[in-house]
């Protein structure tokens, strides 16, 4: 009997540390998948949130006012948390979205002191939910206010006119669908989206107004849509003082009683990825074994981006702003 070539020997090498590498991987994923399961069930975050505290309600990307957010703000109102600060990082988002988060922040500080502090960007519909806070905190170049409305609709109909493609529509009168982007504008389908738009627009000036307790002059200087710096916006009466998070913490002490040296907790609503349990864990696995861009494939399945339809109270600023 031969013995076996070098290179057949060689190669065995290769392949048991190939498997060798794969069964650590493959073990590693498990104990991860498993450290994951076990805080995720056992009720670990929610012990934590089960002693007095302050909470952290993160306010971020586009506001739509919806149930999982109105939910969480819900549940804050019966928790253990004594003081709750607003962490707020977002351009806005429907208008309808931002009112139901402004009622809900105002139905929570019946109950607990609510401050909110803005780091980036605190515009439009997310200036709405700040405006739920008893007081509002903003660094010296946030940009907040953009007080104004908007509907957009996209003017398809001279490219499809270009390409030969044309739309029939019918329709009980000539204002349903309309505007729709697959025909002009007429001046009737314009007038009612901007009694719309009037209308929102106002109800946001009279919130700003009561809130921030401004006079007719007052309110004229900062109603026009633009955004302003945090050093802008204090001396406006847009936002109360310059500070971040301990500056926030530090007037919850002073002022509402909270008790020193709380811990902080983050209240943030579960992202789909967190729902779906199993497939969270396996992107959280994906992720630690080295596998970045399989996990991130999978996020962008889980996670599709939220539609915003209706009139939006957004802040839409120029590109490399």
């Amino acid at each position: 009997m031969t013995s076996p070539s070098s290179d057949y020997l060689l190669d065995r090498r290769r392949m048991r540390r190939k498997l060798g590498y794969w069964r650590l991987a493959a073990i590693g994923a498990g104990l991860l998948a498993a450290l994951i399961a076990v805080s995720k069930f056992s009720g670990v975050e929610s012990l934590d949130k089960g002693s007095p505290h302050i909470a952290r309600f993160i306010v971020e990307g586009m506001i739509t006012g919806d149930r999982d957010t109105l939910d969480l703000i819900k549940e804050l109102e019966e928790s253990k948390a004594t003081g709750v600060l607003l962490a707020i990082d977002s351009p806005g988002g429907t208008t309808t979205g931002a009112e139901a988060v402004y009622l809900a922040f105002r139905k929570l500080a019946e109950k607990k002191p609510v401050v909110a502090v803005v780091s980036n960007i605190g515009a439009s519909g997310a200036y709405i939910a700040a405006l739920g806070a008893d007081r509002i905190f903003v660094r010296g170049n946030s940009l907040v206010g953009s007080i104004g409305v908007l509907a957009e609709v996209q003017s398809l109909y001279k490219g499809l006119d270009m390409i030969g493609v044309k739309v029939d529509e019918f329709k009980s009168s000539p204002l349903k669908n309309a505007p729709n982007g697959f025909e002009p504008t007429s001046d009737a389908a314009r007038a009612a989206i901007m009694a719309l738009i009037e209308d929102n627009y106002a109800w946001f000036k009279g919130l700003v107004k009561e809130r921030r307790g401004l006079t007719d002059e007052e309110l004229a200087k900062i109603a026009d849509g633009r955004v302003f710096t945090g050093r802008q916006a204090v001396p406006l009466k847009l936002a109360d003082a310059f500070g971040g998070e301990s500056e926030a913490v530090l007037w919850l002490e002073q002022t509402k009683g909270v008790a020193k040296k709380l811990p902080i907790r983050d209240w943030k609503k579960k992202s789909k990825l967190d729902q779906l349990g199993i497939l969270g864990i396996a992107s959280s696995a994906l992720r630690a074994t080295g596998f970045a861009q399989l996990a991130a494939a999978l996020e962008s399945v889980l996670e599709p981006r939220a539609s915003l339809d209706g009139v939006l109270a957004i802040w839409q600023g120029p590109r490399g702003y």
